[in-house]
């Protein structure tokens, strides 16, 4: 026959199994793999500020391991032992030293820097050396503020060029003016479309039926003889032609009257003549005509 475990029995096993649970838990949230074989090296530092049990310890920018645990050593008074626990694959060159290193968002971290050039490595459980990388506070203090003060007063004098600028009553006006700008542009656009939505067409339309026109009148222009109205053409230029030469030549009586000036003298001098046989007949017409009654 079977024994029953007692309630106390039983009491037991779950308050073990939950403690063992717990420390698994614990362990597993600092990221502590109990089942992950790993090797514990001691670091000695001064000062391990920002420096929590689990911060990570990198080689190489690759995560190798975790800070287990961190005490004061009183015996030196000058000493803070920081025990770390790497990969078991992780070997660590004689030599090698370990660097505790801040930043603004994750804390502090370990970088461990190899001594690559020594092929025996420290044995687990052995103490490595420890130091301290320049502190992001510090850096900034030294080197950022200097230039930010050294900046202040010109962004101060900036600001108060901008400020002038911004209050100047010319801004203001060009403002204004950039508005009413933008406004006869929207009423100019406005214009410009109510211009091709009803007269670009009319004026497209017309242009088409000039177009057929000229058409038209090309057409009618095939269908003339060119070569017979050249011909006349040039026969009436012949024609012009010689009648000019017939009125620059003296064998004829209008070239002549034309280019003869013996002859205009002659009519000249009769017409000179007949006005004044008219102007003597008017003065004196006694001399002329005689009335006799019986």
């Amino acid at each position: 026959m079977k024994k029953k475990l007692t309630r106390e029995a039983i009491i037991g096993i779950v308050t073990i199994v939950s403690i063992g649970l717990l420390y698994f838990g614990i362990n597993y949230l600092r990221g502590v793999n109990l089942f992950k074989p790993v090797n514990h090296y001691y670091v000695e530092f001064k000062k391990v500020k920002d420096l929590t049990v689990s911060s990570p310890v990198y080689v190489e920018g690759f995560k190798v391991g975790l800070v287990r645990s961190i005490w004061y050593d009183y015996k030196t008074t000058d000493k803070i032992i920081v025990e770390i626990s790497l990969e078991d694959a992780m070997k660590i060159n004689r030599g090698s030293y370990i660097v505790l290193e801040n930043s603004f968002l994750s804390g502090a971290s370990l970088h461990i820097h190899l001594n690559k050039y020594v092929e025996e490595f420290a044995k687990p459980g052995d103490a490595l050396e420890g130091r301290l990388g320049e502190d992001m506070m510090v850096s900034v203090q030294e080197k950022i503020l200097p230039g930010v003060e050294a900046v202040l007063p010109k962004i101060d004098s900036i600001l108060t060029g901008l400020q002038s600028i911004v209050n100047h009553p010319a801004l203001a006006q060009s403002l204004t003016h950039i508005e009413q700008t933008t406004g006869n542009l929207e009423a100019s656009t406005k214009q410009l479309n109510l211009l091709l939505n009803k007269d670009v067409p009319l004026i497209i339309s017309d242009l088409q039926k000039i177009t057929a026109n000229f058409t038209e009148v090309s057409e009618g222009l095939k269908g003339l003889d060119i070569n017979t109205t050249i011909d006349s053409v040039n026969q009436t230029l012949a024609n012009l032609k010689l009648t000019t030469d017939k009125l620059n030549s003296k064998d004829n009586s209008l070239g002549l009257l034309l280019n003869d000036k013996s002859l205009y003298l002659n009519l000249n001098s009769a017409l000179d003549n007949t006005s004044n046989l008219l102007l003597d007949l008017k003065e004196n017409p006694k001399r002329y005509v005689h009335f006799s009654l019986f």
